[in-house]
């Protein structure tokens, strides 16, 4: 049986209207990290130093993010919905890799560091925050395309 050509051609248009795509990822999106510019909360200037306001991301590009306190202010760092709207691969921190389906709250009492592992996979404009110090400075945003 022949089938016409523009028969096969209005399949695949709308095949691809739908959802239909010929491409597709290989192997685990998740291990092809980028690096992100450190966020440091803290500095020899200012206890409430932001290093970083604005992360530019992409939905489908991994990253890693490392995040640290120089410990002189109490630093609860969230990003409520930031966190829902990722993959999130691991989490490591003095030394241990914690592998978990979301991200609370990484809370710094004293001075540390702890880096992220993540996907975005929704576009969006997405606060974070020393939770309790906005009003001093201590936020930013990611920005997801």
């Amino acid at each position: 049986m022949r089938v016409a050509k523009p028969f096969l051609l209005n399949i695949l248009f709308i095949g691809s209207l739908i959802g239909f795509d010929q491409s597709h990822a290989a192997g685990d999106l998740t291990l092809r990290t980028q690096s992100l510019p450190d966020l440091a909360f803290g500095s020899e200037e200012s206890d409430y130093a932001v290093s970083q306001k604005q992360y530019q991301l992409e939905t489908g590009v991994a990253y890693q993010l490392k995040i640290s306190s120089d410990g002189q202010k109490e630093c609860a760092f969230q990003a409520p919905e930031f966190a829902q709207s990722i993959f999130l691969r691991k989490v490591e921190a003095g030394g241990i890799e914690i592998k978990a389906v979301t991200l609370l709250e990484l809370e710094f009492e004293d001075a540390g560091e702890a880096e992220i592992f993540f996907l975005p996979i929704k576009p969006g404009n997405y606060p974070f925050y020393c939770k309790g110090l906005q009003n001093k400075g201590m936020q930013g945003e990611f920005i997801v395309k």
